[in-house]
């Protein structure tokens, strides 16, 4: 287990290259444009009465940027961000050390906040709404209750699952997001961002290519860049074109869909072994030899919003586009006839 997430200590040196990618500054993240006016707004009025912001929840599918928007709202509050994730606070006093260590103003940030155990949870609850925690001391007769007092600070949730979250925990939170997939010219100017960064040189087509095959998610565009990258170094060029990047992604196996090897291995699947569908998580991880969480985590949220797939109280179906994308005519009943995304 990580001691440094399980002590809340504060985000060291950023030095992976996926880090130095993020921006520092509400104003340079591209893309979710609703939530930054309106966040915007909620980060001015806290400054201006002199008050924590509230306390956040932002949730999606992942690397869309919610452990960024994190350190953003720490940055533009002035304040010390503290890291940790809900599967490594399994008691109580895990949860409570964190909380009473923290300074004023504080931003408390808990990746995968649903993975928190309900006995946990329950101390959030006062700490939220009251600032205080009641710790049980002892056990049997000698047991005895004692209420410690808190800072004020702002807890930012995080998680790819809201349907988990319970419901007391989620009407705690004053501010909540939603971080939606990203479109191609967000994606684009990213891609164009994070090549500055890196001393990358790149052309706008082979920038638009890269954010074309990056699934609408930020960090699939950032690993994208990183590994065209490679290739074109080798290669010796020195600049990403567009014939570069086509070249390269087509190596790694990222179609023009953005859907890699295991995306056309679940459609397949779905397909060849179960008709079309409908098929249950459980029989398509199965046949998979897969994890139900990394399926319906990471790679059912794009097939569902891009329309390869659609979900049925009986399971997963193929849809037109799905079986257009395998080079096999559509069966009767596969769902609209439509082009999908460009």
């Amino acid at each position: 287990m990580d001691e440094r997430l399980l002590a809340g200590s504060p985000e060291p040196q950023e030095r992976e290259p996926e880090r130095t990618l993020r921006p520092a500054a509400l104003g340079d993240f591209v893309g979710q444009t609703k939530l930054k006016e309106t966040l915007g707004v909620f980060l001015a009025a806290a400054r201006r009465r002199r008050e924590p912001l509230d306390h956040v929840l932002l949730f999606g599918p992942p690397g869309l940027g919610k452990t960024t928007l994190a350190h953003i709202i720490a940055r533009e509050m002035g304040a010390q961000v503290r890291v940790t994730a809900g599967p490594v606070l399994e008691k109580a006093g895990d949860l409570a050390a964190i909380l009473t260590n923290l300074g004023p103003g504080d931003i408390l940030f808990i990746d995968e906040i649903h993975r928190i155990p309900a006995a946990v949870e329950e101390i959030l609850y006062p700490a939220l709404e009251d600032g205080k925690l009641d710790l049980v001391i002892g056990t049997g007769p000698a047991a005895r209750t004692v209420e410690l007092r808190l800072q004020p600070f702002t807890l930012v949730g995080a998680t790819t699952r809201a349907g988990l979250l319970s419901t007391p925990l989620t009407a705690r939170f004053g501010i909540t997001h939603r971080l939606d997939y990203y479109d191609t010219a967000s994606l684009k100017t990213i891609v164009l961002r994070s090549a500055e960064i890196l001393g990358c040189p790149i052309d706008e087509d082979g920038a638009g290519e890269i954010a074309r095959r990056s699934r609408g998610t930020p960090r699939i565009a950032n690993r994208l860049l990183r590994r065209v990258r490679d290739f074109v170094e080798v290669a010796g060029e020195n600049r990403i074109s567009a014939a570069g990047a086509r070249s390269s992604l087509d190596r790694l196996e990222v179609d023009h869909f953005g859907l890699d090897e295991l995306d056309r291995r679940i459609l397949g699947t779905i397909v060849d072994r179960f008709g079309g569908g409908p098929v249950g998580l459980s029989a398509l991880a199965h046949s998979l030899g897969e994890d139900k969480g990394t399926l319906e985590d990471l790679y059912e949220p794009f097939l569902l919003q891009s329309g390869f797939l659609t979900r049925t109280p009986k399971g997963r179906v193929a849809t037109a586009l799905a079986y257009r994308h395998l080079g096999l005519p559509p069966r009767m009943g596969t769902g609209p006839l439509f082009d999908g995304p460009a």
